[in-house]
């Protein structure tokens, strides 16, 4: 456990301690400063062999393999994976339909919840983590670093965000593709409340700059069933006018909407790799991170 921190409300130190067991990684190669555990683009000393090539004069002696010669005479030089840090960048959507909960959580208390403790554990084994607050752009951010101080900070940004204004998650997801200029694993937490084809582009602009991209949807339990059976007000909690409409009569149109809407999306993240989470706010958050975690220990260097 990281020393020297104030209890927060949407950390549980039991989870924590459960969770510490299952590393994370990235699923594609990092670029750090430190050793670490992560796979890198360019070659290192690490035990995982990565291929031969030919010996040039100046290359150490020792990593030439005697048995290749022996078998082609040839001089050959083994090549092995270079291990690095990661830089994990948090990206929090506070817009405000994250203020939208039918029970006792909401989209934005459940988020803190996933963000605080992927940042947790990332620091906890030596990794960079960094946090993005959007909503109308970037409303706070806070750089990655690696220190469990910064951790403390990063708490704080995190405990006084506030689920207000409209989304501007695409032109936001766009710019943070751009300036987030090391490769990095980028977790973002939203309800996406845009549409998928232009999230598809997003997606393909992260990846496309190298970062590894993870994303957790996140539903409040009564906008997947629409159980409602007396006459609804629904009120655009991002600004926008109200309804005021009898559920029974829309039901069925809501159903259709919002199926081929998860149907758009999850062509999108399957096209890019995006590694994607659809996540109830009734979900264990536990269960949803242990997935994510050991999905990435199987997945350890696939792309």
């Amino acid at each position: 456990m990281i020393a020297s921190q104030k209890p927060r409300r949407f950390l549980d130190t039991r989870v924590l301690s459960r969770l510490a067991s299952i590393p994370l990684f990235s699923r594609r190669p990092m670029q750090g400063n430190v050793s670490g555990k992560h796979m890198s683009p360019h070659r290192g000393s690490s035990v995982e062999f990565a291929e031969y090539r030919k010996y040039v004069p100046g290359d150490d002696p020792r990593r030439m393999d005697w048995r290749a010669f022996g078998r082609t005479e040839k001089y050959f030089v083994k090549e092995f994976e270079a291990d690095t840090n990661l830089r994990c960048c948090l990206v929090v959507d506070t817009s405000g339909s994250m203020d939208f909960g039918s029970g006792e959580t909401t989209k934005l208390e459940y988020a803190r919840k996933l963000a605080g403790t992927i940042g947790y554990l990332a620091v906890a084994q030596g990794d960079a983590v960094g946090l993005s607050c959007v909503a109308e752009g970037v409303v706070r951010s806070l750089p990655p670093r690696r220190n469990p101080s910064h951790l403390r900070t990063l708490f704080d940004l995190l405990e006084g965000a506030q689920a207000t204004g409209p989304t501007q998650l695409i032109p936001t997801l766009h710019e943070l593709a751009e300036t987030i200029r090391q490769r990095a694993l980028i977790v973002l937490v939203s309800d996406l409340f845009v549409p998928p084809d232009e999230l598809h582009d997003c997606f393909q602009h992260l990846l496309f700059r190298k970062h590894d991209l993870a994303v957790f949807h996140l539903y409040d339990p009564l906008e997947l069933s629409f159980d409602l059976r007396r006459p609804t007000r629904f009120v655009d909690m991002e600004g926008g006018a109200s309804i005021f409409v009898e559920p029974t009569e829309i039901a069925d149109r809501y159903h259709r909407a919002l199926e081929e809407y998860r149907n758009k999306l999850r062509s999108a993240v399957l096209e890019a790799g995006v590694d994607y989470h659809e996540v109830s706010l009734e979900d264990d958050y536990e269960q949803v991170l242990t997935r994510f975690l050991v999905g990435r220990t199987r997945g350890k260097g696939a792309s």
